[in-house]
């Protein structure tokens, strides 16, 4: 396997730790890249993330036969005309999005006859912190990627898709887009809204910061996710709304029950949920040490 033009669309963390994967993979021996800030591109440039840094997503993938898109979910769609007419009809066309519904609803919407290059992938990796000097080559070892293919999905793309991310380290799941965003929605969209509510009610108190500066190990790993992109989550979020509100009405019933229990001065009730939820997360166990950030 090996590639004689990789384009890379967007060239911050997810696409930069990918661009450096490959090259370190050996199959990605020439990469172009392109993104909307002009200092995004020159400093994955300066980083030897990419080789060449280009001023239009058409002229990075003309030629290419590897393309993978790497930005914020609401922006697909834009990305997909504008790369539609310069796609090599047998190229393997990617996205790295957090969501799947919206994006293949994007491709359907415009990739016309180039509906066969494109393969749908979440990998479950990232950090709480944004940009290109944030790349890691490491970013997808042992990490789980979602592919979602299209019936439209060309074979040859998505097996090639499944090679790919195997020589990165990462370890498949195969979903249907809809069955991936009822999923996420429940183990990585709504905790980031839990995180970011409770860090937001926590500053809303006169003594805010007195409090958080009082914050120990437990409230700091609760709260990491807090810190994620402030876009690319606004982005989720909207996208995956009907399941994100569906996981938020099924934790209010949860939080009720607590507060029940508390408000009644129920203590056995109290213990009973404290201890099934400690059981089920003790028995619990994250596949191949996965850590999961989208």
């Amino acid at each position: 396997m090996k590639f004689r033009k990789v384009a890379l669309i967007g060239c911050g963390l997810m696409g930069g730790s990918f661009a450096l994967a490959a090259r370190r993979a050996g199959w990605a021996p020439h990469i172009v890249g392109y993104s909307a800030s002009a200092s995004s591109r020159q400093k994955a440039l300066s980083m030897g993330v990419i080789d060449v840094a280009v001023d239009s997503m058409a002229e990075a993938v003309t030629d290419a036969d590897l393309v993978l898109l790497a930005v914020p979910v609401k922006a697909t769609e834009a990305c997909f005309k504008a790369i539609a007419p310069a796609l090599n009809s047998n190229a393997l066309l990617m996205d790295v999005g957090s969501t799947k519904s919206d994006v293949v609803a994007a491709a359907l919407a415009t990739l016309g006859d180039k509906l066969a290059c494109f393969v749908p992938v979440h990998p479950i990796a990232g950090k709480e912190v944004a940009g290109v000097e944030h790349s890691d080559a490491d970013l997808y070892q042992d990490r789980a990627l979602i592919v979602t293919p299209m019936p439209s999905s060309g074979s040859v793309q998505v097996e090639l898709a499944k090679q790919i991310w195997k020589s990165l380290g990462s370890y498949l799941t195969e979903l249907t887009p809809a069955a991936h965003d009822a999923a996420f929605a429940a183990v990585s969209h709504l905790p980031h809204v839990l995180s970011y509510a409770i860090i937001r009610g926590i500053f809303q108190q006169h003594n805010g910061p007195d409090l958080i500066a009082l914050g120990g190990p437990g409230f700091r790993d609760f709260s990491r996710i807090a810190a994620s992109d402030p876009v690319v989550w606004r982005d989720i979020l909207s996208t995956n709304r009907e399941q994100v509100l569906l996981q938020i009405r099924y934790f209010k019933e949860a939080l009720k029950d607590f507060e029940h229990a508390i408000q009644n001065n129920d203590p056995q009730a109290l213990e009973a949920m404290i201890r099934q939820a400690s059981d089920l997360r003790f028995n619990w166990r994250m596949g191949a040490n996965q850590t999961s950030e989208e």
